[in-house]
């Protein structure tokens, strides 16, 4: 069973910036796909970042040029930077790991709120 673990939301100004961090337990964590979803108060849950297991990384609209997703293998965690915050970017992140087709887990969410 693949635990994961985020930390690092928070309440921040508007052009703040925060730090995500997930880790994860298990022993392939290099295998894994890793993503950071939000969801916001009344809507649905959406992708924000994703990165392979090669490194390769995509970005909703909203994010790109502000945030940056990596990961630290050896530490089984991945990041989230988040400059340049916005209102809208408020909600509840989550991290999320794709060992396989049939193997897809969650962590609990951390919150983070942008103030305006």
């Amino acid at each position: 069973q693949v635990q994961l673990v985020e930390s690092g939301g928070g309440l921040v100004q508007v052009g703040g910036s925060l730090r995500l961090a997930c880790a994860a337990s298990g022993s392939i964590f290099r295998l894994y796909t890793l993503g950071w979803y939000r969801q916001a108060p009344g809507k649905q849950r959406e992708v924000v970042a994703s990165i392979s297991n090669s490194g390769r990384t995509n970005y909703a609209d909203s994010a790109k040029g502000r945030f940056t997703i990596s990961r630290d293998n050896a530490k089984n965690t991945v990041y989230l930077q988040m400059n340049s915050l916005k209102p809208e970017d408020t909600g509840v992140y989550y991290c999320n790991a794709i060992i396989t087709v049939s193997q897809n887990y969650w962590g609990q969410g951390t919150q983070v709120t942008v103030s305006s």
